[in-house]
């Protein structure tokens, strides 16, 4: 699939899932993509722990009963990053704005494959989710599960949510336009 179209089809997918697994190759070429991405002072921080083992997913849903993505995926991806630099650095953290160009790209990957995920990260901030799936990962104390990428063969086809027009958030030389 061309770039553009993945841009134009990707879409955040919380439907139901296929019954059939997704193979380590595509989620190898999946995380390549992740890998791939761009990072501050091209650290390269952000890890990732490709799951497709169906007892340690079922753990993992079990973090978060209520959320059906976690549940029916065939695999799941999760993105690790650092907590933040080390006391006394002077340099800036971008750890998370490495994290989120790896998952954006992997978004792409995984539409251009043929199949569907949603980003995961906000329920990963309460209640200590991000700490009990980062234990059943085997996730250093250092490093925290920023994002989650449930994902899978989706049962049914959605399109991409419309989106506001260019001259409504985009303009030439000023904000706002001229």
């Amino acid at each position: 699939m061309d770039l553009f179209e993945a841009i134009r089809r990707r879409h955040s997918y919380r439907g139901p899932m296929e019954d059939r697994p997704v193979p380590r190759a595509d989620l190898e070429r999946i995380v390549q993509a992740g890998i791939q991405a761009p990072s501050g002072y091209n650290a390269q921080t952000t890890t990732f722990v490709i799951v497709d083992d169906p007892g340690l997913m079922a753990q993992i849903a079990a973090v978060d009963p209520h959320n059906a993505m976690l549940r029916q995926a065939r695999a799941i991806i999760a993105a690790v990053a650092p907590k933040g630099l080390e006391p006394g650095s002077s340099r800036i953290f971008f750890g998370i704005e490495d994290c989120s160009a790896a998952v954006e790209n992997m978004l792409l990957a995984i539409t251009a494959l043929g199949y569907a995920s949603v980003w995961l990260d906000g329920w990963l901030r309460l209640d200590g989710h991000d700490e009990a799936v980062g234990r059943l990962l085997g996730v250093p104390e250092d490093r925290v599960v920023r994002v989650l990428l449930p994902l899978g063969v989706p049962a049914r086809h959605e399109e991409q949510h419309p989106r506001k027009p260019f001259g409504e958030r985009a303009w030439f030389n000023r904000h706002g336009g001229a």
